[in-house]
């Protein structure tokens, strides 16, 4: 009961955290979005626990914990690679940027 109690109040400080940045523009709707469908999630698998159990039986995995497990492994592997993916592209940009201030000021 005491974990519960905590996970829920970290899971209503991360909320107001999406919230708070949704409203300062420094996240887009979409991604607001699917943090607050995942913290509602992650706060129904608190406070209902026996749901994931029979979910994660219905999907064929034996626990609801292995379900979340799993679930939460992959969400971090693909959150991986959006950052990959963006930081080659950050990459890319600052190169052009780069070349092409150096061919504009050039050798005078």
């Amino acid at each position: 009961m005491f974990i519960q109690i905590i996970l829920i109040i970290f899971i209503i400080f991360a909320l107001s955290r999406v919230v708070i940045r949704a409203q300062k523009k420094e996240i887009r709707i979409g991604e607001s979005l699917g943090w607050v469908v995942f913290w509602l999630l992650a706060g129904a698998a608190v406070l209902w626990p026996g749901g994931t159990v029979v979910l994660a039986n219905t999907l064929g995995v034996g626990r609801g914990s292995d379900l979340i497990f799993y679930v939460s492994l992959a969400l971090l592997f693909y959150m991986m690679f959006r950052i990959f993916v963006r930081l080659e592209r950050l990459e890319r940009n600052i190169t052009k940027v780069v070349r092409d201030r150096a061919l504009k000021d050039g050798p005078k």
